[in-house]
């Protein structure tokens, strides 16, 4: 009898194609589709994601699903993964989950965060795991920039111009930041993303803080439902998906 396991898995982003399987390329999802395949005897077993990860782009907290026909347990589950998975992908919790479960759409919210060190000199060992920006920032004006992305808006000026979705209206439930030292991590929790958008509203943000652009712009831009009024598209070795949020 078939079951659904539903998985959290971390994963380091910098050596990957992204998420999504593509042919001749690595990918998060080839790495545990090839593993699942292994255990099942040479029987494909998709593993369905809660959303894509880009290349480069980090992994807390990400959630996967796939039906399986083996008798195991979800300890049992976790140790034979994360003995054949490679050593940037690390499984942190197996559930059995109800037939019904849906890694992407039984999701209702998901949290991602950036991380940007503001330090004047570069770190080369956080090189692929924060987005280095050594220039003033003025803290306050890019929280209250950050206050205006909160709330439901059509997120169009905020999305990449290759986004293929019409339905570009998300709810962000809170946009917040926090320094540590030389970290700055912003943090964003919405029902939905549109490709690049958060990335978008970082490069955005960071132009606010700079004073290229006014706190107050940010509802301009959000009227304006145009790519070409928000700022550069922040590089995507800060961005990690952190968590994704589901009834249970």
């Amino acid at each position: 009898m078939s079951k659904r396991i539903k998985c959290t898995l971390s994963y380091d982003g910098t050596h990957f194609s992204g998420y999504q399987i593509q042919p001749g390329k690595r990918t998060v999802q080839g790495e545990l589709e090839r593993v699942l395949e292994q255990m099942h005897k040479g029987k494909a077993i998709r593993a369905t994601a809660s959303g894509r990860t880009d290349a480069g782009v980090h992994a807390y907290g990400q959630v996967i699903h796939f039906d399986t026909f083996l008798s195991l347990s979800a300890d049992q589950w976790k140790k034979a993964l994360n003995a054949q998975l490679p050593d940037d992908i690390v499984i942190k919790d197996v559930q059995e989950a109800d037939p019904s479960f849906h890694a992407r759409f039984s999701a209702k919210a998901k949290e991602y965060r950036y991380k940007v060190r503001i330090a004047q000199e570069r770190d080369v060992f956080l090189r692929n795991y924060c987005y280095h920006y050594p220039y003033p920032l003025d803290m306050e004006a890019m929280r209250r920039a950050l206050r205006l992305m909160e709330g439901t808006h059509d997120f169009t000026s905020f999305c990449s111009a290759k986004t293929d979705i019409d339905d570009r209206i998300r709810t962000i439930y809170q946009a917040d930041m926090a320094v540590d030292q030389e970290m700055l991590e912003f943090r964003l929790i919405g029902n939905g993303f549109l490709y690049n958008m958060v990335r978008i509203i970082v490069g955005t943000i960071l132009e606010v803080g700079q004073g290229k652009r006014s706190a107050d712009s940010i509802s301009t831009i959000l009227e304006a439902k145009d790519r070409r009024y928000a700022g550069p598209t922040a590089p995507p070795q800060g961005l990690y998906l952190w968590k994704v949020y589901y009834d249970n």
